[in-house]
């Protein structure tokens, strides 16, 4: 069987589209159709569903993929560190959400990075949990840190931790809020500060601590939850923000919790790979590592 029909065929499959294969592999969309032609001919089975938006893997495409996958990822990755450069560092792409990789990940992986034999050389890219999980089915992450667990055997994830959610403010707005009820009550007239205008964070909160849903707007909208920090202890209004973002805030005393809910609010970080990809021993340690330093994030 040609490999390159089948890496024609699994990029399809991880791109759920010819024509988003077509761009990763730098091929026309009727060079990739007609790729995926020849092979189904040879198998003597469709291997897709054609439908309005993309295509479908039938099970058989699915079972081709997940066979296939991990022995072409291998491939190349031999291809990319080089046979006789033995020196030569493997290259560990990494996706995950802005902050979160930043002050978690980023610092607990570069202790992996050097040339000590086992070292790599790192690669970070932002996006949110559908960009991060989009990239990796195409091939362009080894590792994504994604807050949405992905469905289907293409990708496998692992919980990494959860993270508590707090409402906070600066000292001036807790003295005229008050705590408790008193805060849900007062929200209207409070200024709000999120990443996003449909205020996911404070959405998320009042639905699970007050049973409600906030009525205001947000007042300072910036999509990085450092920057909602930072207008948060300039006086901009009330955030909900992760207590590993706001910790060392909340201990200064530049920002202060307005309410400590029995249960408080948790989000889940799952830590993903393409199916079959543990297999390569860089992307393995990252895995196992930042597994490890996990433990004490959350």
């Amino acid at each position: 069987m040609d490999l390159a029909l089948l890496r024609t065929f699994v990029t399809v499959h991880r791109a759920g589209s010819f024509t988003r294969a077509a761009a990763l592999l730098g091929l026309s969309q009727p060079a990739v159709t007609s790729q995926i032609r020849t092979l189904e001919r040879q198998l003597g089975r469709p291997l897709f569903l054609r439908q309005a938006r993309g295509v479908t893997p039938t099970t058989i495409g699915d079972e081709l993929a997940h066979k296939a996958a991990p022995h072409l990822d291998a491939l190349v990755e031999i291809t990319e560190t080089g046979l006789d450069d033995e020196s030569s560092l493997r290259t560990l792409h990494l996706a995950g959400p802005p902050e979160f990789t930043a002050e978690r990940a980023l610092p607990a992986l570069t202790e992996l990075t050097g040339e000590d034999g086992q070292g790599f050389a790192l690669r970070a890219s932002f996006g949110n949990a559908e960009e991060t999980l989009e990239g990796l089915a195409a091939g362009h992450h080894d590792l994504a840190i994604s807050t949405a667990r992905p469905r289907g055997a293409l990708l496998t994830a692992s919980t990494l931790c959860d993270e508590e959610h707090v409402l906070v403010a600066a000292p001036s707005w807790a003295d005229q809020l008050g705590s408790g009820e008193a805060v849900k009550t007062a929200f209207e007239d409070v200024p709000v500060v999120e990443v996003h205008e449909s205020l996911p964070f404070v959405s998320r909160y009042w639905a699970s601590v007050f049973d409600s849903r906030p009525a205001a707007p947000g007042t300072v909208v910036v999509p990085d939850l450092r920057a909602v920090l930072a207008c948060a202890v300039a006086g901009a209004g009330l955030a909900v923000l992760p207590r590993y973002l706001c910790a060392a805030a909340l201990d200064r005393g530049d920002v202060v919790a307005l309410h400590e809910p029995t249960v408080p609010p948790l989000r889940t970080y799952f830590l993903v790979v393409r199916t079959g990809t543990l297999a390569m021993p860089h992307i393995a340690r990252a895995h196992e590592w930042l597994l490890r330093a996990a433990a004490d994030w959350c």
